[in-house]
Protein backbone atom coordinates (compact mmCIF):
# COMPACT_ATOMS: atom_id res chain seq x y z
CA UNK A 1 0.00 0.00 0.00
CA UNK A 2 2.82 2.37 0.85
CA UNK A 3 4.47 1.91 -2.53
CA UNK A 4 1.24 2.77 -4.30
CA UNK A 5 0.86 5.98 -2.29
CA UNK A 6 4.44 6.98 -3.07
CA UNK A 7 3.85 6.33 -6.78
CA UNK A 8 0.70 8.48 -6.72
CA UNK A 9 2.54 11.28 -4.93
CA UNK A 10 5.38 11.23 -7.48
CA UNK A 11 2.98 11.19 -10.42
CA UNK A 12 0.99 14.12 -9.02
CA UNK A 13 4.14 16.16 -8.46
CA UNK A 14 5.25 15.50 -12.05
CA UNK A 15 1.84 16.56 -13.36
CA UNK A 16 1.95 19.63 -11.14
CA UNK A 17 5.34 20.63 -12.53
CA UNK A 18 4.11 20.06 -16.08
CA UNK A 19 1.09 22.22 -15.31
CA UNK A 20 3.33 25.02 -14.07
CA UNK A 21 5.60 24.84 -17.12
CA UNK A 22 2.89 24.44 -19.76
CA UNK A 23 0.24 26.59 -18.00
CA UNK A 24 -2.38 23.83 -18.10
CA UNK A 25 -4.44 22.07 -15.47
CA UNK A 26 -5.47 25.10 -13.47
CA UNK A 27 -6.70 24.61 -9.93
CA UNK A 28 -7.40 20.89 -10.29
CA UNK A 29 -3.77 19.84 -10.34
CA UNK A 30 -3.03 22.09 -7.38
CA UNK A 31 -5.86 20.46 -5.43
CA UNK A 32 -4.49 17.02 -6.29
CA UNK A 33 -1.03 18.07 -5.14
CA UNK A 34 -2.45 19.25 -1.82
CA UNK A 35 -4.18 15.89 -1.39
CA UNK A 36 -0.90 14.11 -2.17
CA UNK A 37 0.95 16.19 0.43
CA UNK A 38 -1.72 15.44 3.04
CA UNK A 39 -1.46 11.70 2.35
CA UNK A 40 2.32 11.95 2.59
CA UNK A 41 2.13 13.70 5.97
CA UNK A 42 -0.40 11.20 7.30
CA UNK A 43 1.86 8.35 6.25
CA UNK A 44 4.85 9.97 7.94
CA UNK A 45 2.92 10.52 11.16
CA UNK A 46 1.37 7.07 11.37
CA UNK A 47 4.49 5.22 10.26
CA UNK A 48 4.55 1.61 9.16
CA UNK A 49 2.24 -0.74 11.02
CA UNK A 50 2.73 -4.47 10.87
CA UNK A 51 -0.36 -6.61 10.41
Amino acid sequence: MGKILWAIIVILIVFWLLGLVLKIGGGLIHALLVIAVIVFIIQLVTGRRSV
